[in-house]
């Protein structure tokens, strides 16, 4: 008996083998309960993540002999055969080699007949965009009309390129791209049944190489196993894939953050004698430098980053003493580098350069030591090339100038939403002001914990307007039609608000979610977002005040003949305070 490769060996047989596509699976799993089942869908995602095989699971649904059922028993002979693609009542048809009217005349002509021995004559059209435009048009009056013995299911990588009228006639199921996570402990039961030995990095090595597809990991599942046996040992895999090894990676890595030509050469002639490809170690230096920009933006980067508890913490260690500007300029370059080494005849030469040039790059230097050198030199040329005393700055930890402290109206922070909320609780604790004072803080640490816990929760929640906080209703306002009104109603985020906050107040909560319409939205309260940037707004504005009035701004616009273009704070974290050095 020939070999049987994984990816058919283990395809999903039901839709609780579907990996990855649970709001697929539950949202046909409805409407075959509720028999609300439509007669046109479109399947569209990347390649390798469930379309042609949720396309068979429903096949096998809507015909089981045991009966409608979300649960097909893949066991009559009507399963059996669509499994196999042999339903005599289920035409797989590939849209590549059918792409003329004269097939879509033919498939509508046998539409028309009833099926054989099954309920429904279901046509399974894969890449459906390959289709030409005469064929859709000769398809479009069957779909808007079909028998009632008929379905279709169209699928496709290439939504785009299909008209907006056959779209519009179909209900359409977007297919995501399955997580890291899911893939390793896909593969890890499938290394279990087959009895492979391999470790949880070789694992994850595979299921990178994937990039979200289930069935090219398997391929390359396939491939370590032909190769290794039944152990798989980590250096195999890393040598099989062309993948460079870790440690090579980060202490090439760190030479370069380091300053330190050295190690970066050192690293640069080992992925040469390990016969690694130098474009493709450039493209991992460059995806371990986008972990470590995360990483200098957001503290803990749920779900934006693949990789094991150690590794993030060695990630850590390593972007603690760098600037954020400097490890975008040197993504800027390797980006750079990648492309160019793809034709180049010295390949080892041009990355050789190029890690070397960034590490003698020097690191930026704060506009404020500028302003001061220049400061310096208008005095000498003021004093002839005597060295008076230095005008007075702010610099870091010196009081804001006089004038900006006494800055009547434009320096009155009265006008930030969020310190009015806090103003209005000052009156007495038992007052309505303080009291809803006190509830907007409680929002605002509530929605905080949200952030740190579901960051596209939390996101969605600094949207939203906070209409009524009286425990245990919690009621929030987003504008109608609007992204987040809609991403609002999925029900797992709604169950995952609840959640946090039951456990946040200590009791049940009843959460509303409804809509605010244009004209309403005056007399809302202000979402979240909108505070943080009325706030920053406000913040923005003094400081770019005061900054213009700086004596030496005034005297590098009279010497330079230049103009401000943008003011910004020097500090990463100041928060735009005017107290912070500008």
């Amino acid at each position: 008996m020939s070999y049987l490769v994984l990816a058919r060996k283990y395809r999903p047989q039901s839709f609780e083998d579907l990996v990855g596509q649970e709001h697929v699976s539950q949202t046909l799993g409805n409407a075959i309960k509720t028999r609300r089942i439509h007669h046109a869908f479109l399947f569209t995602g990347a390649r390798g993540v469930g379309k042609t095989s949720a396309a068979r699971i429903f096949a096998k649904a809507l015909n089981c002999e045991q009966g409608l059922s979300p649960q097909p028993c893949n066991v009559c002979q009507s399963c059996r055969e669509i499994s196999a693609g042999q339903g005599l009542d289920v035409f797989e048809i590939d849209g590549a080699s059918n792409t003329g009217v004269d097939d879509v005349r033919e498939l509508r002509e046998n539409i028309r007949y009833l099926p054989s021995r099954s309920r429904y004559k279901i046509f399974i059209i894969d890449e459906v965009h390959m289709l030409s435009i005469n064929a859709f048009n000769a398809l479009l009056k069957t779909l808007e009309e079909p028998p009632e013995h008929a379905k279709f299911i169209f699928a496709t990588t290439e939504p785009h390129k299909i008209p907006i009228t056959i779209l519009s006639r179909c209900q359409r199921f977007d297919f995501r791209k399955i997580p890291l996570s899911s893939i390793i402990a896909h593969l890890g039961k499938m290394a279990e049944a087959e009895k492979i030995q391999i470790s949880e990095r070789s694992l994850g090595l595979v299921a990178k190489r994937g990039e979200g597809s289930m069935r090219d990991a398997l391929s390359t599942f396939d491939q370590v196993i032909a190769f290794c046996g039944e152990t798989v040992a980590d250096e195999d895999v890393q040598g099989l894939l062309g993948m460079v090894d870790r440690r090579l990676l980060m202490e090439t890595l760190s030479g370069l953050l380091e300053h330190d030509s050295r190690r970066v050469l050192h690293g640069v002639r080992r992925v040469d004698d390990l016969g690694h490809s130098f474009r493709q170690f450039c493209r991992e230096l460059v995806e371990t430098l986008r972990a470590l920009v995360i990483l200098k933006v957001v503290p803990e980067p749920d779900g934006l980053l693949d990789g094991t508890a150690d590794e993030l913490d060695e990630l850590r260690q390593l972007v603690s003493a760098v600037d954020l500007e400097d490890l975008e300029r040197t993504v800027t370059v390797l980006l750079r580098t990648e492309g160019e080494l793809a034709s180049s005849p010295f390949p080892r030469l041009v990355l050789e350069m190029t890690l070397v040039r960034l590490a003698h790059l020097p690191a930026g230097r704060e506009v404020a030591t500028l302003v001061r050198r220049m400061e310096d030199m208008q005095r000498r040329f003021e004093a002839g090339a005597a060295t008076p005393e230095r005008m007075p700055t702010n610099e870091p930890g010196r009081a804001p100038s006089r004038e900006l402290q006494s800055s009547g109206p434009a320096g009155d922070q009265s006008t930030d939403p969020a310190l009015s909320v806090r103003e209005n609780a000052s009156p007495s604790p038992g007052s309505k002001a303080g009291r809803d004072g006190a509830l907007r803080q409680d929002w605002q640490s509530l929605v905080q914990r949200i952030n740190k816990e579901r960051p596209l929760l939390g996101g969605v929640l600094e949207h939203g307007r906070l209409l009524t906080l009286e425990l245990p209703v919690v009621e929030l306002g987003f504008v109608e039609g609007s992204f987040h009104y809609l991403q609002m109603q999925d029900s797992d985020l709604q169950t995952g608000f609840t959640k946090i906050a039951e456990d946040f107040y200590g009791r049940s909560i009843s959460l509303r979610v409804v809509p605010i319409r244009d004209r309403d939205q005056t007399q809302a309260p202000p979402s979240l977002a909108e505070e943080r940037q009325a706030r920053e707004s406000t913040q923005r504005n003094l400081v770019r005040e005061e900054a213009l009035g700086h004596p030496a701004v005034q005297a590098a616009k009279k010497i330079l003949g230049g103009e401000v273009v943008q003011v910004k704070p020097l500090k990463e974290g100041s928060g735009l305070e005017h107290g912070d050095q500008n």
